[in-house]
């Protein structure tokens, strides 16, 4: 029988995924692993995600949630509407807090998405994601005063997805605030005007 629904455990037990995955990888991901990363009894993982797939999903689901959480926070510091140069600005500066203060968290994100082109269901959360993530950045864009098209913030979310890994996965010292500014310029600069 499943457990009553809770909310913060669910959280809980995501967040301590999202941990699994960026110290251990896929090969080190379990129920089991994710119960002491969360620090909870075991078997409650597997009392509330059933199997890997839908735990891997969860934890990817999660990801979603903080990222834009951080987006919202983000945004709400600057007063719109905003030039090309606020654009870069604000780019760089989430770029440089991704790659400094959430590492593990979009390490995790790389072994989702090399783990999802082996099972499609993850994919689909990912596709999905994906989808929501454009929708949510354009919709940050509008209320910034940015004219973007679709198409560009989808182009961008490409492109900043590289330059994190870049951040992320190189040299230590190599995700400073001017790294990621002459990242962040160069993707403005390579997508039609925004404004």
């Amino acid at each position: 029988m499943a457990p009553p629904p809770n909310s913060a455990r669910r959280r809980a037990i995501a967040d301590g995924a999202i941990e699994v995955l960026a110290r251990a990888g896929v090969h080190g991901f379990s129920h089991r692993a994710v119960d002491e990363a969360a620090g909870l009894p075991a078997g409650t993982t597997s009392n509330y995600f059933r199997s890997r797939d839908v735990l891997l999903g969860a934890a990817a689901e999660r990801v979603l949630e903080l990222h834009r959480a951080d987006m919202t926070a983000a945004h709400e510091t600057v007063a719109g509407p905003i030039d090309r140069g606020g654009l870069v600005d604000l780019i760089a500066m989430s770029l440089e807090f991704s790659a400094t203060m959430h590492r593990a968290r979009y390490l995790a994100v790389y072994e989702l998405t090399l783990e999802a082109t082996r099972r499609p269901e993850l994919q689909r959360t990912l596709d999905h994601m994906q989808t929501e993530a454009v929708d949510f950045t354009l919709a940050q864009h509008r209320a910034l005063g940015l004219r973007t098209s679709r198409a560009d913030v989808a182009t961008l979310i490409t492109l900043f997805a590289g330059a994190l890994y870049t951040l992320v996965t190189g040299q230590a010292g190599q995700a400073t605030g001017p790294a990621a500014r002459a990242l962040a310029q160069g993707m403005v600069t390579g997508i039609a005007s925004p404004n």
